[in-house]
C-alpha cells in the first residue's frame, strides 16, 4: 500500500541497491568458499604429513609402553594444533563454528579423515583451474578466427556444464568440510543445553526489563496526559457547578465536554500503544496501515504475507515498526520510511529503511528493548546506521 506520495523512485533505487548488495554478497561468498577449500588442500597436505611422520614414530617404539605412551601424548598434542588451524579456517571461510571441547584422540581421529576431504577438494580446484584455462584457449582460438562459431558455441555449453558441475563440486566438499568438522569438534549435548540456558536467562532478563520500561512509560503517559485533563475536567465542572450565572456555566460546561473529549483521546492512544486491538480484529497489515497514517511522515508499507502469522509474531513485528517510525520522526529526522514485511524461509522478516542522519545506537534503551522482544522469540535483530544515514532495521521471526 502507498500512503502519502507515489514511492516510485524510491522503490527504484532501493531496488537497484538490493540487487548490486545481493551481487557483491553473493560474490564474497563465492571466493570465501574457493579460499576455504584451497587452503584446506594445503593444510590436507600438512595433515597428511603429520600422520606420516607420526608412524614413522610410533613403529620403533610400539613394543616398549611407556615411551609408546609419551610419543602417543605427543602425536595427539601436535594433532590438536593441527586441528585448531582447522578449526579457524572453518569458521573463517566456511562458515563453521564448532567446540574447542575435544580430546587430543579425537583431533587425531579428524586428521585421519580430513587430509582426504581437503586433497578431494584440491582434485576439484585442479578441474576448475583446468577448465578455465582451457576456456581461455578456446577463446583464444575464436578471437583468431581457428574455430568457427558452431565450435565455439559448443566448447561454451560444455564449460558452461564443466562450470555447474565444479561449482556443485565445491559446494559439496565444503559441506563435507563442514559436516566433518561437526562431527569431531561439535559441541557436546551438555554444552547446547548451557548455551540455551545462558540464553534463556539473558532472554527473560531482557524480557522482565522491557516490561519494567512499558510501565514506566505507561506511567508517564497517564500522569502527563490523561491525569492532568481529568484535573482540568473536575476543574471545570466544580467551576460550572458554583458559577452563579447560566451563560458562564455553559461556557464552563462547553470546556468541559471539550476536555472530555481531549481526555478520551489521550486514553485511547494510551491504549493503542499498550496493545492495538486492530492487530486481533483486522490483522498485522491493517495495523502497520494504521501506524502509517499516524506517523506525521511519508511511510509507506509494503506488506506480502499471505497469511496472518501467529499472535505473538504480529505483536513483536508491530511494536518493532511502531517504535522504528518513532524514532525516525523523532530523532534521525527522516522524510520518509519504508516498511516491508514479507516471508522468509519459516520466518516473517520486517525491514524497516529511512533516509535520515543515521548514527542510531544499537545498545540504546529503544532499539536494545526491540532486540530484547525480537531474541525472546528467537528471532535476529540487526541495525545498520552509519552517520549520515540512512538507517535500516531489518528483524526475522521464526515462524514454523
Amino acid at each position: 500500500m502507498d500512503r502519502n506520495g507515489s514511492v516510485v523512485d524510491v522503490e527504484q533505487v532501493r531496488t537497484a541497491h538490493g540487487a548490486a548488495g545481493v551481487g557483491v554478497r553473493l560474490l564474497g561468498r563465492a571466493v570465501r568458499l574457493v579460499v576455504g577449500v584451497l587452503l584446506g588442500t594445503v593444510t590436507a597436505v600438512v595433515d597428511l604429513t603429520y600422520l606420516l611422520w607420526s608412524g614413522l614414530i610410533l613403529v620403533p617404539v610400539w613394543p616398549h609402553p611407556g615411551a609408546r605412551r609419551s610419543a602417543i601424548r605427543e602425536i595427539q598434542a601436535g594433532a590438536r594444533h593441527l586441528a585448531e588451524v582447522e578449526r579457524w579456517r572453518l569458521a573463517a571461510f566456511l562458515n563453521s563454528v564448532n567446540s574447542a571441547d575435544y580430546t587430543g584422540r579425537r583431533a587425531v581421529e579428524y586428521l585421519c579423515l580430513r587430509w582426504a576431504v581437503g586433497l578431494l577438494g584440491g582434485a576439484v580446484l585442479l578441474i576448475f583451474a583446468y577448465g578455465a584455462v582451457a576456456g581461455l584457449v578456446w577463446l583464444a582460438e575464436w578471437v583468431a578466427g581457428q574455430s568457427g562459431p558452431l565450435l565455439f558455441a559448443g566448447q561454451l555449453v560444455l564449460g558452461l556444464i564443466g562450470l555447474f558441475l565444479v561449482a556443485q563440486g565445491l559446494l559439496g566438499m565444503a559441506a563435507l568440510d563442514r559436516r566433518l568438522g561437526r562431527l569431531f569438534f561439535g559441541p557436546s549435548d551438555r554444552e547446547l543445553l548451557e548455551r540455551r540456558i545462558s540464553e534463556l536467562a539473558v532472554s527473560r532478563a531482557g524480557i522482565v526489563e522491557a516490561v519494567d520500561a512499558e510501565r514506566r512509560r505507561i506511567e508517564r503517559d497517564l500522569h502527563d496526559g490523561l491525569q492532568q485533563r481529568l484535573v482540568a475536567l473536575g476543574m471545570l465542572l466544580g467551576r460550572a457547578r458554583r458559577s452563579a450565572d447560566p451563560e458562564r456555566a455553559g461556557e464552563l460546561l462547553r470546556q468541559a465536554h471539550e476536555e472530555s473529549r481531549s481526555a478520551l483521546d489521550d486514553l485511547r492512544e494510551v491504549a493503542w500503544r499498550v496493545y492495538p486491538t486492530a492487530l486481533d480484529n483486522l490483522g498485522l497489515d491493517e495495523a502497520l496501515a494504521r501506524v502509517a497514517d499516524r506517523a506525521g511522515m511519508p511511510v509507506t508499507v509494503h506488506y506480502r504475507l499471505v497469511e496472518q502469522p501467529p499472535a505473538r509474531v504480529r505483536t513483536a513485528a508491530y511494536f518493532v515498526v511502531s517504535e522504528a517510525v518513532t524514532n525516525a520522526a523523532k530523532h534521525a529526522r527522516a522524510g520518509r520510511v519504508v516498511v516491508d514485511v514479507a516471508p522468509g524461509q519459516n520466518a516473517v522478516v520486517v525491514a524497516i529503511d529511512d533516509d535520515g542522519i543515521g548514527g542510531a545506537d544499537p545498545a540504546g534503551s529503544g532499539l536494545a528493548g526491540l532486540a530484547r522482544r525480537v531474541a525472546a522469540l528467537d528471532g535476529t535483530f540487526r541495525v545498520d546506521s552509519p552517520v549520515g544515514g540512512p538507517t535500516t532495521i531489518v528483524a526475522e521471526f521464526p515462524c514454523g
